[in-house]
Formats: structure tokens, sequence, C-alpha cells
């Protein structure tokens, strides 16, 4: 039996189809740190966040290598796999900037149910920190969060802040919101200022 090419070709398109609205609605579906726009300007936004509470590691050597070891452990915590206790959900962003001198900190939103009493204690390495509300500039782009891919659109964030008269108040922060199983072209990141 012959098979005709277009139901080869179209039912390969079905399944990448239902494949990315696994990734869509999986990704849609994960908590994330509520905040409110206060302007927007294609892919910028000035975002208003109220106080949060995240897990953060740091990890020393290349970006990278350092991110995927403190991710790893922030997901052993969160998953209950380095303590004992319940699990929690995951959250998104996964947040990262450098850690001078030499490293990378790697953060995670504690999800919102949990308060700073009621977290399981995390282990050696980890530490459970306060963030206080703040304004932030964000810069969206979708595809491989490289280095040079992060500096170009950090770049553009600051001509972006500078055009609309806004002082940054901290360095840089890289928020993926993808894993890496979400083919590239449908990867949410951003880069993230901290405004004065």
């Amino acid at each position: 039996m012959r098979l005709n090419a277009k139901w080869i070709f179209g039912g390969v398109a079905v399944a990448a189809a239902a494949a990315a609205g696994g990734w869509y609605l999986r990704e849609r579906a994960t908590e994330r740190p509520n905040h409110r726009t206060i302007a927007a300007d294609g892919a910028f936004e000035l975002r208003a966040y109220p106080a949060a509470l995240l897990a953060e590691t740091v990890r020393s050597g290349p970006r990278v290598a350092a991110l995927m070891e403190g991710y790893e452990a922030l997901v052993d915590y969160v998953l209950a796999r380095s303590r004992k206790g319940e699990r929690m959900a995951m959250t998104t962003p996964v947040l990262s900037d450098r850690a001078e001198p030499v490293g990378w900190r790697t953060r995670l939103f504690m999800p919102g149910k949990w308060t700073a009493a009621t977290l399981p204690p995390p282990p050696d390495g980890i530490a459970i920190v306060e963030l206080a509300p703040r304004r932030v500039a964000a810069v969206r782009f979708s595809g491989r969060a490289d280095d040079r891919t992060l500096g170009r659109k950090e770049r553009a964030l600051r001509r972006w802040l500078e055009g609309q008269g806004l002082r940054a108040a901290g360095p840089a922060e890289y928020a993926s919101y993808s894993g890496p199983s979400v083919p590239a072209p449908m990867r949410h990141n951003e880069v993230l200022i901290p405004v004065a």
C-alpha cells in the first residue's frame, strides 16, 4: 500500500501542533509571580511586582554550567529529593544573575501557598530570601538565551530605560519560562532590570 505524501506530511504537522499545544498549556498552567503592567511598548514593559519568597543558590563557573547545577539543586529542594516533607509545585520563571566575583545565582519563586514560616527548611547551599516589592523593566524574546543574545537584549533594554527617563536600580537578571525540551522558537525568555 502506497502512502500519500500529503497524508504523511499532514500527520507530522498535526503531531507537531499537538506537541506545541501541550508545551504551551503546561507553560501557561505553571504558577508565575503576579505583577501589574505599568507601561507596555512592544516587547518592552515596566512592571510592578509585590513581595515574593524565593529559593536561591550560587554556583561558580561558566554561566550555563553554573546555572544547570544551581537549577538541579533547587529542583531537588522543591520536589523533596534533598529534604523531607511534601513536594512543592514548580514555578516559573527561573531567574539568574551574576554573583560576584566568579559565580552565578539561580533563583526560583516559591509557590504562593507557602510562607516563610511554612516553607520546609532548605539543605545547605540553598537560602530562602524575601524579595521586596519592586519595579522592573523587562524585554521579552523567544529562542535560545545564549550569552550573545542576552547581551544584545540587555543593551536594548538599557537604551529603552534611558529613553523612558528611568534609572536602573540593580544588575540585569535573566528569566527563563520554558524548559529545555521546548523547541527554541517557542521558548519564552526575558531580561529584567530593577528600576529606581
